[in-house]
């Protein structure tokens, strides 16, 4: 068959993240995640992780020479249509990624600044936080945190709505371009979450709280259907809508379901989409 036979191309994802060896967060989460909603996923691995649904045993850093090939292996031949960034773990990570986005002009990039996983384990270095604000915040569409991971970038607690607004705030003055700032960690039967911009926008999102023991990716869930949903065309705020209910269908449908001896997985696979076709270009 001629080149000039092909006529579509899939929906790209390039997840720059960690690999999750128990298969519910990381790159594993995002690729099942990309799968179920009709897109073609790839991986630049950041760091190995020794984990499973009790915590996080061990983690092996990739060499940023390691990490850049990757990326440049990637985008040379197959580029990406979205990006989803997650667990940075040391300074010249950081750098590395903030070159590479420069360096392909990556777009539709969302950065879930993991530092904390579900168990409590530290997933970053402390210098790298500083590195992460200052070279990745300005160069990516937009970061996702939870409250814990909004406390440490903001330096103070986060108890309240209003504290989540200041904080969103902050977090647009520190050089963000949009911030989904995560309110699952505020006690109460309701979630809330707020979307806010640097254009002055904001777009507060609530839902009843689901009771479950299986909340592990979550977050890594989140972000990656965001993308998904970037690169099937979507508005900012159209994917974070999708991606909410994406997240939330997967903690109803595995609620019920026993995966390890701690904290589970969602169900990624709750109701997959077929690849979708885009003309090619």
């Amino acid at each position: 068959m001629s080149v000039d036979a092909f006529k579509f191309e899939y929906p790209r994802v390039l997840s720059i993240a960690g690999s999750d060896s128990g298969g519910g967060a990381g790159i594993q989460a995002d690729l099942k995640t990309f799968s179920a909603l009709g897109c073609y996923g790839m991986t630049a691995i950041t760091a190995l992780t020794a984990q499973n649904t009790l915590g996080v045993r061990a983690i092996h850093g990739v060499p940023p020479q390691m990490l850049r090939d990757q990326i440049n292996a990637v985008m040379e031949d197959l580029g990406a249509d979205a990006v989803k960034i997650g667990m940075l773990h040391s300074p010249d990570i950081v750098r590395t990624v903030a070159e590479a986005v420069d360096r392909h002009a990556l777009r539709n990039v969302v950065f879930d600044p993991v530092m904390v996983a579900t168990s409590g384990a530290v997933l970053i270095d402390n210098g790298a936080v500083d590195v992460l604000v200052r070279e990745l915040f300005p160069r990516v569409d937009v970061i996702t945190p939870n409250l814990d991971e909004a406390a440490l970038l903001v330096g103070q607690a986060l108890k309240s709505a209003q504290d989540m607004e200041q904080a969103a705030l902050a977090l647009l003055a520190k050089g963000a371009r949009a911030v989904l700032l995560k309110g699952g960690h505020l006690p109460g039967d309701t979630v809330i979450d707020l979307l806010m911009t640097c254009s002055g926008e904001k777009f507060w999102m609530q839902a009843a709280r689901i009771h479950s023991a299986n909340t592990h990716g979550t977050g890594c869930t989140l972000s990656s259907a965001m993308a998904a949903h970037l690169a099937l065309g979507a508005s900012l705020l159209d994917a974070v809508q999708h991606a909410r209910t994406y997240v939330r269908e997967a903690l109803l449908s595995g609620a019920q379901v026993r995966t390890g001896q701690g904290s589970g997985p969602l169900n990624h696979g709750h109701a997959p989409v077929a690849m979708q076709l885009k003309p090619l270009r």
